[in-house]
């Protein structure tokens, strides 16, 4: 895969799959990377041999998307998302609003800007999860955010295709990265098991193959589904990577 010069736009871009695909493209030769996270100070500490742009803000405000120009674009990786749990009958609009804003509005403005900044035979990947496939009690809010991702990209796919722009998801399952340390059930397990015991403990329960993916796992497939040379002739698809989750 060559990405030789190429500029890409990544969001949520301070850690986690975020963070690995900078990294993943810069390796592979990236001319331009424009980063975007609301963790200002995380997001100064990445720093690659490549041109960087650092944007630090809330994808979900429009105000970040109109007052800096993101030049021309490449690809993007519409990344940036929020955990949330709770059923649906004890869950608080407030908390339902709040995963949306970022999960939902956010990735639909980021794709918009994206878009208009994308030149012809340019390529995007959403990041979906496994969530919006399969139902899971407890993940009203999250799962029906990503569950739309996915249909947006499909959208999306349509509407770029005159321009020859390539549109697709990435659905991952469990993945080692810090969405998970911020729930209280996580941070019992962890000061039970520690953080690799807990990743496995989770695992355990609802993923065939018994691990967690690492951040670089899902980075390298991402850079598959953006690459013209391997998968030029795909759009509007979904690469479901969950070590069997959804089965």
């Amino acid at each position: 895969m060559n990405f030789s010069g190429t500029s890409t736009l990544i969001t949520g871009a301070a850690s986690g799959i975020g963070l690995a695909c900078a990294t993943h493209l810069a390796e592979q030769g990236a001319g331009r990377l424009v980063l975007v996270d609301r963790d200002a100070e995380a997001l100064e500490q990445v720093s690659f041999s490549c041109e960087v742009v650092r944007i630090a803000g809330d994808v979900a405000d429009p105000q970040l998307w109109s007052s800096r120009p993101l030049g021309e674009l490449d690809h993007a990786v519409v990344n940036a998302g929020v955990a949330g749990v709770g059923p649906i009958t004890d869950m608080p609009l407030a908390e339902w609003r709040r995963v949306m804003s970022v999960n939902l509005d956010g990735v639909f403005l980021t794709l918009q800007a994206a878009m208009r900044a994308m030149r012809e035979g340019g390529s995007a990947v959403l990041v979906a999860s496994a969530a919006g496939i399969k139902p899971l009690p407890g993940l009203c809010a999250y799962g029906t955010s990503k569950a739309a991702v996915i249909h947006l990209a499909k959208i999306a796919a349509l509407e770029g295709a005159p321009r020859k722009i390539r549109v697709n998801a990435i659905a991952p399952g469990g993945v080692e990265t810090p969405i998970w340390y911020n729930t209280d059930w996580f941070r019992g397990l962890e000061a039970e098991l520690g953080r690799e015991g807990a990743f496995a403990r989770i695992a355990e329960d609802g993923t065939p193959l018994g691990r967690f993916a690492r951040p670089e796992e899902i980075a390298a497939q991402i850079a598959v589904l953006l690459s013209n040379e391997v998968s030029g002739y795909t759009t509007g698809a979904v690469l479901v990577s969950d070590g069997g989750h959804v089965l």
